[in-house]
């Protein structure tokens, strides 16, 4: 996919979040409704800790496919655990923000 249509299609899937969850909508967003999906509990209040822990379930999550981390099952109060199984290369921010949405669209393709 040439960087144009990436845009379009990042773009589309904005447009379609905001319109799902009636808020405007970016990447730091998405990442947290993506981590609360995961996590499977449905709506509750999280302190600081756990939105932050919810953040790192959703890249956990969103690289699996990619190999860089495995899924190792869930502790005993249901929040996933994953391992680090290749480190991720050295990007720039613009890359590493451009994997995050690369990411978040093959993710959301299933939605």
């Amino acid at each position: 996919m040439n960087e144009q249509d990436f845009e379009h299609a990042w773009e589309a899937a904005m447009k379609r979040a905001e319109e799902r969850f009636g808020q405007p909508m970016d990447l730091q967003a998405l990442l947290f409704v993506i981590g609360v999906n995961e996590l499977g509990q449905g709506p509750r209040r999280l302190n600081k800790d756990q939105k932050i822990d919810v953040m790192h379930i959703a890249v956990c999550s969103l690289l699996e496919p990619y190999g860089y981390y495995e899924f190792l099952g869930k502790d005993q109060d249901g929040w996933p655990h994953f391992e680090r199984t290749e480190r991720l290369p050295k990007l720039g921010a613009n890359e590493q923000e451009k994997l995050m949405k690369e990411a978040v669209l093959s993710y959301i393709q299933e939605w």
